[in-house]
């Protein structure tokens, strides 16, 4: 079939399978191209089919030689319906890792279910014995508690006062104001349920208690921070308080795994364009003022980029590895840069639908965010009949 994007709102409905290759191929080069990584050598990435957790898989296979373990939820296609970008990529992934003569298995389905972890550590004791780094990449809406059957939805929303700032259709670059009501209660307590730190514990937990988490291993979380035009509705609002739980957990599990020689870090990483990070209001005008700026700084980095500077630099780089006043890896030190946010905040100020192009790189912008689902990508003929039906070779 031909496929062309379909979207909704923030969301793509459809994928390109030839797209979404190309883009795992040049990540893929991208690592090749740098220095080896004196890293892991068995990994399970729980949410690795998009994004950092994408990236993260990538450059542990590619750039450390590690075998490894891929846990998502995405879906295959379906008669005229395309699978998810995250099936197409995981699908591309797993070829050319199995050409490069690394052993790599994926898993999909609910990584908050108790079925999901113990079908996962049957598969690490068979194929691997033991694994020795856990990143945890997990963005979902939902969560079903797997022992009480409670369902949480999480929302983004600010705490205690109404929040008013910019916000762009990057599909029609119209600049206009948006309005978010406080967040109840019981909508933040959903919320730290579904992107808190309780489902990393619950992994952790249950990969020591199986015997499958080798002495000395690592295991990393993401989380962002962001400047203050974001802060409300992020960092300070729901998302952020779930960040918090995050974050607090890694100190838990820092001083559990510490016993055996092991450590556990969040590493606050660059804002870019993400599923996620599309669907809150203020946040992609944001990050298309900053790649702007970053790009005429040579400053810039992807998904890719941020992970290769913090698996070679920060978690398998030498010495200690560096964290802020808090324990937290900070990858993020690029974007926060004063030189960098001061610009970002001065066009900020000045930016409506008529200058928004000039200000900013929301074409940037909006080319990104269809190449996450394989669309705008150089090299690839959208016109082509495609086969929409691709296996991924090591599902399990």
């Amino acid at each position: 079939m031909i496929i062309q994007p379909k979207t909704r709102g923030f969301i793509c409905t459809t994928a390109h399978p030839e797209g979404c290759a190309s883009q795992v191929q040049r990540q893929i080069e991208y690592v090749k191209g740098k220095p080896a990584i004196k890293g892991p050598r068995n990994v399970l990435v729980v949410g690795a089919s998009t994004g950092y957790g994408l990236a993260s898989r990538i450059v542990a296979a590619f750039g450390s030689g590690a075998n490894t373990v891929g846990v998502y939820f995405d879906k295959a296609a379906e008669g005229s319906r395309t699978a998810t970008a995250g099936w197409y990529n995981s699908a591309a992934f797993e070829a050319a890792a199995s050409e490069a003569g690394l052993k790599s298995y994926s898993i999909v389905g609910d990584a908050f279910s108790d079925e999901i972890k113990a079908k996962t550590i049957d598969l690490i004791r068979t194929e691997l014995g033991q694994i020795d780094l856990v990143v945890y990449s997990v963005a979902s809406p939902r969560r079903t508690h797997p022992k009480t059957g409670e369902v949480f939805s999480s929302v983004i929303k600010p705490l205690g006062e109404t929040y008013t700032n910019k916000t762009v259709n990057f599909h029609t670059g119209e600049v206009s104001q948006a309005t978010i009501e406080p967040a109840t209660e019981d909508e933040l307590r959903q919320t730290i349920a579904v992107m808190g730190g309780e489902d990393w514990q619950m992994w952790i937990d249950e990969l020591q208690k199986a015997g499958v988490l080798a002495e000395g291993a690592t295991t990393v979380a993401y989380s962002y921070i962001g400047p203050e035009i974001t802060h409300a509705v992020y960092r300070e609002g729901t998302i952020g308080a779930a960040k918090n739980d995050l974050e607090a957990t890694a100190g838990r599990l820092h001083k559990q795994l510490s016993a055996a020689g092991g450590r556990a870090y969040v590493s606050v990483n660059k804002a870019l364009v993400t599923q996620s990070s599309s669907a809150i209001p203020v946040v992609p005008l944001y990050i298309s003022a900053l790649y702007k700026v970053m790009k005429e700084k040579g400053l810039h980095e992807g998904c890719i980029e941020q992970m290769y500077r913090l698996f070679s630099e920060r978690l398998y780089g030498q010495g200690e590895t560096l964290v802020d006043e808090k324990g937290l890896i900070r990858i993020d030190d690029w974007e926060m840069r004063p030189e960098i946010q001061n610009e970002v905040a001065k066009a900020w100020e000045q930016l409506t639908t008529e200058n928004v192009y000039e200000l900013t790189d929301l074409e940037g912008y909006r080319r990104e965010f269809f190449q996450l689902f394989g669309f705008e990508t150089d090299g690839i003929n959208y016109e082509a009949d495609v086969n929409q039906e691709v296996e991924i070779p090591n599902l399990r």
